[in-house]
């Protein structure tokens, strides 16, 4: 028998069930267009993570000072300065380091001839620049010479310029911060929002040495505040921590038995494990729709077992005309396959419209993966061919006579 005649026969079969044939693979649509869209969302969901710690900057590490200690009470991370800036001095030079800037931080209020706004102060110098990996959209960022100078010169983020410059250029303006005027040399380049809702471009970046005179009193020894450092590739981060934390024991005069007395953070080793754990849940959350998949089999089965019986006298009157037990199986196993292919292109179209829905409530962009899309598609054939050989099979051994007679 010809497979092509075959294929419309058992579509012309298909078709006298119309409504029984639907809720057949909607186990099937289900489970196709869950894989996608949970596989789509998850990797969207990647993405956006990379891309929040990039904000960050690339191969950061985030050094702080120890905490303290009294009487059983314990403070956060950087409640006890111990980093100093001869330590900065020396963590830049190490050969694992490509820069290091200090990070101090205060609130204040920004003031410009139109407006005004809260926003977060940092003193830094010009390495900060390139250890966040943050450049100018316009202006410039300020220079070694304007900490030398201690020059009241300031680089806007983009969420202050929209606040404190509403439709006009803010470069070579005077913005007051905490009463005292700085003037704009540049804006940043816009960031966004982080992993932790905290908007990246709510910020003022000026030189440490005006900070400390103007805004914030500074320790001559002591850093109070963060040390930002970019290693020199990515893949050595983990030596520059290793490198950073003997150096600073080092200098610490600190016993072998002894605690550190700071904290070295690495972003790039927390960005992994984000987006290890996202993997994961994604993983689960694509298992749980493959059993949607499976029951869809179940269904299909179930189905087809149905059929054979309804069609019993048609199977006695095809094989009392020559046809032999593989063109019934073929038949019947054609039909289960029709149905789980049909299942997986509607479930393709479901997954998909789903995936963009979940992306737009989440803020995720949605990255549908062929291979994925392949592989439930393939998934979906391999159920038919599983879950259809059992009823073909009992379809092709019926004896015609007996067949014949049935009622």
């Amino acid at each position: 028998m010809n497979l092509l005649r075959t294929i419309a026969i058992a579509l012309t079969a298909l078709s006298r069930t119309k409504t029984r044939s639907l809720l057949t693979v909607l186990g099937v649509i289900i489970g196709v267009g869950a894989v996608i869209a949970m596989v789509a969302i998850g990797e969207g969901a990647k993405v956006r993570v990379a891309e929040q710690f990039e904000a960050m900057g690339q191969s950061t590490l985030i050094v702080t000072s120890g905490s303290t200690q009294s009487g059983g009470v314990r403070g956060g991370a950087g409640s006890r300065p111990t980093l100093t800036w001869a330590d900065l001095a020396a963590i830049a030079a190490l050969p694992e380091v490509a820069a290091a800037a200090p990070q101090l931080r205060t609130n204040a209020q920004a003031v410009s001839e139109a407006s005004n706004w809260q926003t977060q102060v940092n003193g830094t110098t010009p390495a900060w620049f390139a250890v966040r990996s943050w450049d100018v959209s316009t202006g410039a960022a300020f220079t070694d010479a304007d900490v030398a100078g201690a020059r009241k010169v300031a680089v806007l983020g983009q969420t202050v310029v929209d606040n404190l410059f509403p439709g006009s250029d803010p470069i070579g303006q005077t913005v007051r911060i905490a009463r005292t005027p700085f003037t704009v040399v540049g804006v940043l380049e816009k960031k966004g929002t982080s992993g932790f809702g905290q908007d990246n471009d709510d910020l003022i970046v000026v030189p440490t040495t005006a900070y400390a005179g103007k805004l914030a009193p500074s320790n001559a020894r002591f850093l109070t505040g963060q040390i930002m450092v970019m290693a020199t590739a990515r893949d050595r981060t983990a030596l520059a921590k290793a490198a950073i934390e003997e150096l600073l024991r080092g200098r610490h005069q600190l016993r072998a038995d002894a605690d550190d007395d700071f904290v070295v953070r690495d972003l790039t080793a927390v960005a992994k494990a984000r987006a290890a754990s996202t993997e994961t849940i994604t993983s689960l959350l694509a298992g749980v729709a493959l059993v949607s998949l499976l029951v869809g089999g179940i269904g299909i089965m179930n189905v087809m077992l149905v059929s054979v019986t309804e069609r019993t006298r048609e199977i006695g009157l095809r094989m009392a005309v020559g046809a032999r037990p593989h063109h019934i199986r073929q038949q019947f196993l054609i039909e289960a396959i029709v149905l789980s292919l049909a299942g997986g292109v509607v479930g393709i179209g479901a997954g998909v419209l789903a995936g963009k829905a979940m992306a737009a409530k989440f803020g995720f962009p949605l990255l549908v993966r062929p291979d994925i899309v392949a592989l439930a598609v393939g998934v979906a054939a391999g159920v038919g061919v599983i879950f259809g050989w059992y009823p073909a099979h009992r379809a092709a051994r019926l004896d015609p006579i007996v067949a014949l007679r049935h009622e």
